[in-house]
């Protein structure tokens, strides 16, 4: 415990954020006059004091002199009502408590001793009475209680003290010892250990949940049964970490009905990229796929690029802000962790939540206890997450989405991407190939391990509930990532220092460990070398624990001193903790007694095998019954305000998209700032080429047509980088499959339909499968405000992210209509297909006709154009997608703030509206410079439509009569009207 703890808080003389902070809280409905910020610095230490003069010195690192002032041991005192103070809570990761320590460190050239810390915080003043109700409700909003502790005082109670000192030092008392389990159980006790966790002898509480089923009980039991003893809780938390949902894909991997035996991933998925590969021999793009942390393409003859899409979901529910930095920082060790080291040079993201204007009242205990964060708050700190995770790593983060359904107000979807670039040989050492060898050291380099993060694999695997863990979520520290991350990619791959690197994400070291051995067949690992946060925690907690910022190396011992040494100069933590054997075990000791002994065989490949069964009722729902309205104004404006086709400029402009210096096209564009749908990158200095990246999903359409809505993902996603002008040979796709009630069989049914969907879309597209990621337990089950039992399902929902390589981004095109004569064509045919669509949700319907595409005609018109552009026949272009044409023309005119006067050809006995607001796929709407009008029509051929022309200020449309006849800046005053005040 600490002897001697100061506070320094530092506060604005000049509050340049004073009234962005205020209007936001406003915004959310609380009547507070000012809101006022001071951030605070908490110092604990034990081996000793620090002088006025030293802490004075402190304070004066801590503040930018111009605006900011700070006190030492005394309180502020600007003019407020009520002082609201929010810091963490013991245990969760502080990462600006951590940045001030090391300051401290650096500037007085002493190391705090184990146990001493900073701890930051954040002290709030309100001026105005908003009364406790709401005062309360302020509170809740600006802190988490599942990491946040929170005080509140009036100016009374604030008085000439201020606010207490609190140290939020972790104590522990976990038996440092591995406990055996009693398996020889009911199948009603042992349903209930693989629901709840096993009971802690000490404190009589179930541990957390483990995932694992009757069946893979019973396995473990027989297993053990065998050996003649019991398995201690080290092991079975192994298991259940290693055989999780979350880590073996086991819906994806099981038999399905009759007609799938080998599963979904085999059949479909795997089985479309595999003879996508075979049919391109010589021309295959592929290098690595399904194989390692990440996929792999080739971006020239000396390069290779990664991508891989993570989601954290269940994290991101609990935690927002925590989950979405931990997953954004995850991805990035993805790519770190492919081959013997990429370096991570792009980031994307995709947000799916609830209305953020709307309150839902969802709780996870019945007496409306542990409520449910709202949208907003969701919405806010997944924002924030990505953010920081990407701009304190110095990655770009140009490409993103936003999907907005009521339906994820009880669990958001949250993912995050990253691309990496790595030379092809270094060496003489193909760089994408790694092996860990018997004799080989096991090292663990980055952050220590605490008990966040506990349970992250198994918590993943299952309904969201009022049981879910809270040392699931975890809080990432990109800032001690970026140190390994450079030394390990830019100083000690090259030299031939370690053989294999994987990251530690789920299931902690009990993964990333045993994933390597599967390499050499073998490992053994002391735990009680294992560098932790803080002392007290237990051999199984160590063992799984998903604290962050760590990797795993296999090191030969004869480079352990020049890998040591490098990590000590850059100080960046490596520990040894055991070695790679060939004894085909995972052996684990800790205390001098072996805690963990499992043949690797059974630990990877004894889970029992499972035959799923499906079913599938199509639906129908009634077709909306309003008429055509005469004028298109109105509507147009409505679905441009619409949040799923509105700008979400307010989260681009948040993450630096230029940093590293290979900004091409993205995430906004033109002189109307509207966002993009695709990002063009450069990531190798001096070359021509640069990375595409697209993204597509329809979730709106997976409960009409399953099937369709993987195709329609598939091809937005490859139109995306086709209307930069990458052509569809030249791409890769990756899947996200975010599904709910996975153990229902109509949910399977659609799940099938989908899968098998990707595998005729992606061979007609000729787009190989690199990586992909499924999710399969989506759903909220809780309570209502009346305490009525209440299950919120997220609708079945697959992302398909999408990577190519443009051979000279100098002649990309991006989607602004540039200059006033320019002509205007639409590509692709469009039919009444608006089952799903944005219109009819506007109209409050859902329809049934979702859009169908020939994929093979598809591709060819693709080609076509994407060699048009090649050749500079094209000005811009643009894919029509949620909303359909009409909206799509509307952005181009938007982003160039240039009108257009257009004709559009309606075919006989089809309604305007239902024409230009149909979602057909496989359209561009594109614009051409009169002088290239005859070379683009013949190489785009009769599926080219010429509408008109760019000009004036307004958009008019006409039909058989006008109409639309729309200001482009009242077009662009709804486009960016609904997150204008965020």
């Amino acid at each position: 415990m600490a002897s001697f703890v100061h506070r320094i808080e530092v506060h604005y003389s000049h509050d340049p954020r004073l009234k962005t902070r205020t209007d936001r809280i406003r915004s959310l409905g609380f009547a507070v006059d000012e809101l006022h910020l001071a951030e605070v610095y908490t110092i604990a230490t034990a081996s000793r004091d620090f002088t006025r003069d030293e802490l004075m010195q402190i304070g004066s690192q801590l503040v930018n002199p111009v605006v900011q002032e700070f006190t030492v041991d005394a309180a502020t005192k600007p003019l407020f009502d009520y002082a609201i103070e929010v810091g963490f809570l013991p245990g969760v990761t502080d990462n600006v408590g951590a940045t001030a320590r090391q300051m401290i460190e650096d500037f007085f050239s002493m190391k705090f001793a184990d146990g001493e810390a900073v701890y930051s915080s954040q002290l709030y003043f309100v001026r105005g009475r908003p009364g406790a109700g709401a005062l309360q409700g302020l509170a809740a909003t600006l802190a988490n209680p599942l990491v946040n502790r929170v005080l509140t005082k009036d100016r009374a109670g604030y008085g000439q003290a201020g606010m207490d000192r609190i140290v939020p030092y972790v104590e522990l008392h976990e038996l440092p010892t591995a406990e055996t389990v009693d398996l020889d159980l009911d199948d009603a006790e042992l349903a209930r250990l693989g629901k709840e966790g096993i009971m802690d002898p000490q404190t009589h509480q179930r541990r957390g949940p483990l995932a694992l089923d009757l069946a893979q009980l019973h396995a473990i039991r027989d297993y053990f049964l065998a050996l003649g003893r019991k398995p201690t809780d080290v092991e079975l938390e192994s298991l259940a970490q290693t055989w999780s949902e979350h880590c073996k894909h086991t819906i994806f991997a099981s038999a399905m009905d009759d007609d799938v035996p080998d599963g979904l991933y085999k059949t479909y998925i795997q089985a479309a990229t595999n003879e996508i590969r075979q049919e391109a021999g010589d021309r295959d793009i592929c290098v690595s796929v399904f194989s390692d942390n990440s996929g792999a393409i080739v971006f020239d003859d000396d390069y290779i690029v990664t991508h891989k899409v993570e989601t954290h979901n269940s994290p991101s529910a609990l935690d927002p802000f925590g989950g979405a930095l931990t997953g954004i920082v995850g991805v990035n060790r993805d790519t770190i962790g492919f081959g013997l080291g990429a370096k991570p040079c792009i980031n994307i993201y995709g947000f799916c939540v609830g209305n953020p204007d709307a309150t839902v009242p969802l709780y996870r205990g019945k007496d409306t206890s542990n409520p449910v964060l709202s949208p907003r708050q969701i919405l806010d700190g997944v924002v924030r997450g990505v953010g920081v995770g990407g701009n304190c790593s110095g990655i770009p983060t140009p490409q993103g989405f936003c999907y907005f359904d009521p339906r994820y107000a009880g669990k958001p979807l949250v993912f995050a991407g990253t691309v990496g670039v790595m030379p092809r040989v270094r060496g003489g050492r193909k760089l994408h190939e790694k092996a860990a060898h018997a004799g080989d050291l096991i090292v663990m380099v980055g952050g220590r391990v605490g008990k966040d993060g506990i349970h992250g694999a198994t918590f993943s695997s299952e309904v969201l509930d009022h049981k879910s863990p809270v040392t699931a979520v975890q809080i990432g520290d990109p800032i001690t990532q970026k140190k390994f991350s450079d030394v390990i990619v830019k100083e000690a791959r090259d030299p031939g220092l370690y053989r294999s690197i994987t990251d530690n994400g789920a299931g902690g070291l009990s993964c990333s460990v045993a994933e390597m051995a599967k390499e050499c067949n073998g490992c053994r690992v002391q735990l009680d070398t294992v560098p932790l946060k803080y002392p007290g925690m237990a051999p199984w907690e160590i063992w799984i624990s998903e604290s962050q910022e760590r990797m795993t190396l296999a090191v030969p011992p004869e480079q352990l001193a020049a890998f040591m040494d490098l990590m000590q100069r850059r100080e960046v933590e490596a520990t040894v903790i055991g070695k790679f054997t060939g004894s085909g075990r995972c052996i684990v000791e800790c205390g001098g007694k072996t805690v963990m002994d499992i043949e690797l065989k059974f630990l990877h490949d004894g889970l029992p095998k499972k035959h799923l069964k499906t079913t599938f009722t199509r639906k129908m729902h009634p077709e909306p019954d309003a008429p055509c309205p005469d004028r298109l104004d109105a509507a147009l404006l409505v679905m441009l305000s619409r949040r799923n086709i509105c700008s979400t400029e307010f989260i681009s402009i948040q993450y630096d998209h230029t940093v590293q210096g290979g900004h091409v096209l993205g995430p906004v564009q033109g002189m109307g700032r509207v966002q993009g749908v695709a990002s063009l990158t450069k990531v190798v200095p001096g070359s021509k080429k640069a990375v595409g990246l697209s993204q597509a999903l329809f979730p709106s359409y997976s409960e009409l047509d399953p099937y369709r809505m993987a195709g329609a993902g598939i091809d937005t996603a490859i139109r995306g980088l086709v209307a930069m002008g990458i052509p569809p040979s030249a791409i890769a796709i990756l899947d996200n499959f975010c599904w709910c009630s996975s153990d229902e069989p109509e949910r399977l049914g659609q799940l099938k339909l989908a899968a098998k969907g990707c595998y005729d879309f992606a061979k007609a597209f000729g787009t190989p499968f690199i990586s992909g990621k499924d999710s399969m337990f989506n759903d909220f089950s809780g309570f209502d405000a009346e305490g009525m039992p209440v299950k919120v399902s997220v609708p079945p929902t697959l992302l398909v992210s999408s990577i190519g390589i443009h051979a000279d981004a100098g002649k990309a095109v991006s989607m602004d209509a540039k200059i006033a004569g320019d002509l205007v064509y639409v590509i692709g045919e469009t039919r009444e297909e608006l089952g799903g669509s944005e219109y009819f949700a506007m109209l409050g319907s859902v329809g049934n006709e979702v859009p169908a595409l020939d994929a093979g005609a598809a591709k060819e018109r693709y080609t076509r154009l994407a060699g048009a552009i090649a050749h500079g026949f094209v000005a811009s272009a643009f894919p029509v997608s949620h909303g359909g044409l009409l909206v799509a023309l509307a952005r181009v005119a938007i982003a160039g703030r240039h009108g257009m006067d257009l004709t559009v050809p309606v075919p006989a006995g089809m309604r305007p509206d239902r024409y230009l607001f149909s979602e057909s796929l496989g359209r561009f709407v594109v614009t051409v410079a009169p002088d290239h009008k005859r070379a683009f029509e013949q190489a785009i051929g009769s599926d080219a439509v010429l509408l008109g022309r760019v000009a004036g200020s307004r958009l008019r449309v006409t039909t058989k009569t006008l109409v639309l006849d729309a200001e482009i800046k009242e077009l662009e005053k709804a486009y960016k009207a609904p997150f204008g005040g965020y």
